[in-house]
């Protein structure tokens, strides 16, 4: 195997911001290959599982079209408790998904999942991290809300909101990895690649 080969990276992923995010940090990735999954929760799936859990499934099915390369999958899962905010597509989800988030604290959970050649044929080592972050919306008015429905940056972001886009005005507060609400926790994700032999800038 040539070390081109060897050290190939593919990202599992159609999100933009995960793509500009990794090249933060120094990491061009050879392909971007998104997967194309049921995204849906199982009966009773808590949310960090949910986000491991689709990483996981998102990894394999790109790394079966990419034999001999390092695969990268991230998934972000927006919660209030147990309950797992969608992706918004309209409007109606946008503004539930803010009513919900109003003057409370919620979390994010990023599942990343990297699979790397073995060294022994066809078996990929798989290593994975869960990342907690803590986001504290203000109390929205009616008029910040339409404000923000009105900019279209809620359109099919999970929880109905974009931390790196106007909603920052609205965050009091955030414990935890800020990267991670935005798309992939890249300290996680830079101690991942180095474990599995990756070279990092």
């Amino acid at each position: 195997m040539s070390t081109e080969t060897t050290h190939r990276l593919v990202l599992a992923s159609a999100s933009p911001r995960r793509l500009d995010l990794l090249r933060q940090i120094g990491v061009v990735p050879d392909a971007v290959d998104p997967a194309d999954i049921d995204e849906s929760p199982l009966p009773r799936e808590l949310p960090p599982q949910h986000a491991l859990r689709l990483a996981g499934e998102k990894a394999a099915a790109v790394a079966a079209r990419h034999p001999g390369a390092f695969v990268l999958a991230a998934d972000t899962v927006v919660a209030c408790g147990r309950r797992i905010l969608p992706k918004a597509e309209e409007e109606k989800q946008a503004r539930a998904c803010l009513g919900l988030l109003s003057g409370r604290r919620h979390r994010v959970f990023g599942g990343v999942v990297l699979l790397s050649p073995s060294g022994e044929g066809d078996v990929l080592r798989r290593s994975e991290r869960l990342v907690r972050t803590d986001v504290t919306f203000k109390l929205l008015s009616h008029e910040e809300t339409e404000s923000y429905i009105a900019s279209g940056e809620w359109q099919g972001k999970s929880g109905g909101y974009a931390i790196q886009g106007r909603a920052a005005a609205h965050v009091r507060w955030i414990g935890g990895s800020y990267s991670n609400v935005v798309g992939l926790p890249l300290f996680e994700v830079a101690a991942l690649l180095r474990g599995a032999g990756f070279p990092l800038p």
